[in-house]
């Protein structure tokens, strides 16, 4: 079996005016010119800032994603970004289903399963995001939510190469806790059984410099989705290291 590439994308979430923006991608694209990464690289900023990042970025070997997209193609659906849209801005890839849309936005499997579909419709890699809150950890429900979430957010048609899972606990985003070790495998043992041969799976809450390694020393973690340290080139290039 061939061995899976780590990956290690960053969610700029809703942060990076024009100036920083930029000065962030050209310092990690300068990084990654300077040397070969210990991995593949991805970064996913703002919409208003895409196709600039992506003319920052280009050559670099740096892989440019949005942050959701909408299931229509195009239409009456004002301050939307279609998934068409964002393969015409150079992306490549597209997050889709984080909690903070599942929680904030209402959105639902069948929500998160529509803009899967419009995301291969255009031809970008979904990287898909599942996770438990922390009541249904402590109810023992967790492994029990990532697999229906799994189930109902990925249309048939899944592979390797269009679809990236990303195991995102909701109470360790942004909080500073991440699960233990044991926890975090568990849980990629059993997504690796639901999904397709091959397809990469990453570990995203709290992601940092500090604890980086040990979680991608882990079998079955082929990578992880930054967000905070995401917005700081010293701490995203620490994290891609920790991949060697």
């Amino acid at each position: 079996m061939a061995l899976r590439s780590k990956l290690i994308a960053g969610n700029w979430k809703m942060n990076g005016l024009r100036a920083p923006g930029l000065a962030l991608a050209r310092d990690i694209a300068a990084r990654a010119a300077a040397g070969s990464p210990a991995c593949d690289l991805l970064v996913c900023p703002p919409a208003t800032l895409v196709i600039l990042v992506g003319e920052a970025i280009a050559g670099s070997g740096i892989a440019l994603g949005g942050q959701d997209c909408h299931p229509k193609e195009n239409g009456a659906c004002t301050g939307d970004v279609s998934a068409e849209m964002l393969k015409d801005a150079g992306c490549s890839h597209v997050i889709l289903g984080h909690s903070e849309r599942r929680s904030g936005c209402g959105e639902t499997d069948a929500t998160v399963n529509a803009k899967v579909a419009a995301a291969w419709r255009a031809g970008l890699t979904a990287v898909v995001c599942v996770g438990e809150t922390r009541a249904e950890r402590e109810a023992g429900l967790a492994t029990a939510v990532v697999s229906a979430q799994l189930s109902g957010s990925l249309p048939a048609g899944a592979t390797a190469d269009n679809l990236v899972v990303a195991y995102e606990p909701v109470w360790a985003i942004g909080t500073g806790l991440t699960p233990t070790l044991d926890d975090i495998a568990a849980i990629h043992a059993v997504m690796r059984t639901a999904l397709p041969p091959q397809t990469r799976m990453l570990y995203g809450g709290s992601v940092n410099p500090g604890n980086a390694r040990e979680i991608l020393s882990l079998g079955d973690v082929d990578g992880a989705l930054v967000g905070g340290a995401s917005l700081k080139a010293d701490d995203f290039w620490a994290i891609a290291e920790a991949c060697r």
